[in-house]
């Protein structure tokens, strides 16, 4: 991939996931070439890489769109991330080091002083970051490949769940759980850490998702 197709890429790419352009919104060449000023055929192959990732939909002689989601879709989704996630944390419960652990508590001090100022978007980093650290300190990266295509599938999805009223709170307790079980190796009780706060997301979205899409 070019520099230029690259970053072509990464900005369309992001406007997705930060909801700029919508679910089932058309992707049209021309405006998108006049609006970043670069070639239709270098629109045409950023959207080939975003195809691939299933963040749009391309239909012949039709173009591009923003690819939706039903709600069933999203809980299917989900349903399959809590099971990775599992096996994520049962190898990372085993093998965290202390220098993670140590990243893992910081980064949890902060998302609390984030929940303290409201703060949400750099929680939502700040959240990232956190489940990025247990990914690097488990050794199934096959499981943590597959998570990563799915959280980015999802992420316009669960980053706005953080918006609901309450939310924050349990999403700062549900993280202080998974961090305390992994600092004692506990690998079963991280295990059920990860599934309640997976599982809470999800149930999050169930019961909120024509406010979340």
């Amino acid at each position: 991939m070019s520099d230029q197709v690259q970053s072509t890429y990464a900005m369309i790419r992001e406007r997705i996931l930060s909801n700029v352009y919508k679910p089932a919104q058309k992707l049209v060449e021309t405006t998108l070439s006049q609006d970043l000023g670069v070639s239709r055929n270098t629109i045409r192959l950023a959207l080939l890489h975003l195809e691939r990732e299933r963040l749009v939909e391309i239909e012949k002689n039709k173009g591009a769109v923003v690819r939706s989601f039903t709600l069933e879709e999203v809980l299917n989704y989900f349903e399959i991330r809590i099971y990775l996630e599992r096996l994520i944390v049962l190898s990372a419960a085993e093998h965290i080091t202390a220098a993670e652990l140590k990243a893992l508590k910081a980064t949890l001090d902060k998302m609390q002083r984030c929940v303290d100022e409201n703060d949400l978007d750099h929680y939502s980093d700040l959240n990232k970051e956190f489940h990025n650290i247990i990914y690097e300190a488990s050794t199934n990266k096959q499981a943590v490949e597959f998570v990563v295509s799915i959280k980015t599938q999802l992420l316009r999805y669960h980053f706005r769940t953080i918006l609901i009223p309450g939310r924050n709170d349990s999403s700062m307790a549900e993280h202080t759980a998974i961090y305390e079980t992994l600092e004692r190796g506990d690998k079963d009780a991280a295990e059920q850490a990860i599934q309640v706060h997976i599982g809470n997301v999800r149930n999050t979205i169930k019961e909120f998702y024509h406010y979340l899409i």
